[in-house]
């Protein structure tokens, strides 16, 4: 009975997947394809690029991405709970609070340990 609920999602994604890869397939066959030096060279704004093109980043951009990534999806679990909020009452409250002061604590320690400085 609770698995029929899920069909429009399940149908939904199969069929999603199936454009994608007809799309991806299509555009493989039928696209033009003709490589040349020119375009694959790294393009720098019209100008002649210095250097190869890919080059190494500080682990500092990665550390910020994921940071971003990780206190992004955090937050989206507000957005359930102010819905429902009236009906948690207390316990929603002092519930939330505590995932808040969670929050606050590793932004400080992120913070403090220079996780957010650039050099």
């Amino acid at each position: 009975m609770a698995l029929q609920e899920f069909a429009p999602i399940t149908a939904l994604l199969v069929i999603s997947l199936a454009v994608a890869l007809l799309i991806l397939f299509i555009s493989r066959i039928f696209g033009p394809q003709r490589p040349s030096l020119r375009k694959s060279a790294p393009y720098e704004s019209g100008v002649k690029p210095i250097g190869p093109g890919t080059r190494r980043l500080p682990v500092q951009f990665y550390l910020v991405a994921v940071l971003f990534i990780l206190f992004d999806i955090e937050v989206i679990f507000f957005l359930p709970w102010a819905v429902i909020f009236r009906e948690l009452a207390l316990y929603g409250l002092v519930t939330m609070g505590i995932f808040t002061l969670v929050l606050t604590i590793g932004l400080v320690y992120e913070w403090k340990s220079g996780a957010l400085e650039w050099e």
